[in-house]
């Protein structure tokens, strides 16, 4: 089976692929961690373990895979596809550059699987990844993988979480992977390291919006299965926020007047800690940290 020896040529690759780790990975203990699938919709899975949630397109042309976690987890991972579907991994597409979300990639890389991303990605990822980590094809159009009787289609958006994400809608299916650009568990995450923007994300929900139908499966970054319903829920909040920090910025307000003024009250509970994500929504409004 091919499954087979995939895991064989993982086994003899991966101490080495284990050295080339991120410190942040290297410290984190994964042995406790379980990947579970879970069935979305037609041909769509998802596998939930630590960092970003895998998309998972099966059938009788093999897999086509959308992020791959943490690379210390890269066997369990392979070990759940293969309860699902044992045919050959075609791909591997990067919703963006965070290592939660392309930390398996040389794993996956070394075992000849093709990764597939934005340019941004490549170009970010190769400041500090090796060559077998790289996505090897890059777009900066839509594009279109047509396998298991599915289209699958993967598009960019304007810089949001980052200035290389991606959105793969399975359209047979009706599922939508959004990346980190929506997630249920946490206020928006707008890295301006990495090119991330608050325009650009309440855009990105736009399209988001727009282009799922009343019965579209959501599927975010990190948390749970979701409808569009929740996507514009999440957009008014942000929405919300960011209005009530323009009006403090425009009365001059420091950083940390507009946090003790807590203008995400109302959204604490649900969310989070919202210091990172008021940073970014007070500096792109005009304040000065």
């Amino acid at each position: 089976m091919v499954y087979s020896r995939l895991l064989k040529k993982l086994s003899f690759g991966l101490t080495l692929s284990l050295l080339t780790m991120t410190s942040a990975q290297a410290q984190r203990d994964f042995s406790d961690i379980e990947i579970i699938p879970h069935h979305v919709a037609g041909s769509f899975y998802y596998l939930e373990g630590a960092g970003g949630n895998i998309g998972l397109s099966v059938g009788e042309d093999g897999v086509v895979m959308i992020d791959d976690q943490f690379a210390p987890l890269t066997e369990k991972i392979l070990a759940a596809i293969r309860q699902i579907n044992d045919g050959e991994i075609r791909f591997v597409i990067n919703t963006h550059v965070h290592p939660d979300h392309t930390g398996g990639n040389e794993n996956l890389g070394k075992l000849g699987i093709v990764i597939l991303a934005r340019d941004q990605v490549r170009v970010r990822l190769s400041q500090s990844s090796p060559k077998d980590a790289l996505p090897i094809l890059t777009y900066s159009d839509a594009i279109t993988i047509h396998l298991n009787d599915e289209e699958v289609f993967a598009f960019p958006v304007p810089p949001a979480h980052t200035d290389g994400d991606t959105f793969i809608h399975f359209r047979d299916s009706d599922v939508i992977h959004t990346g980190d650009v929506f997630r249920t568990t946490a206020f928006p995450v707008i890295d301006t390291n990495n090119g991330g923007t608050l325009n650009g994300t309440l855009q990105a929900l736009a399209i988001l919006v727009g282009t799922a139908g009343p019965d579209t499966k959501i599927i975010p970054g990190h948390g749970v299965v979701s409808d569009r319903m929740d996507v514009m829920g999440f957009r008014d909040m942000i929405i919300d926020v960011a209005d009530r920090v323009e009006e403090m910025v425009s009365q001059g307000m420091s950083y940390e007047e507009v946090f003790s003024a807590n203008p995400t009250e109302a959204y604490n509970d649900r969310y989070g800690d919202p210091d990172r994500f008021l940073r970014a929504v007070y500096t792109e409004l005009g304040g000065e940290l």
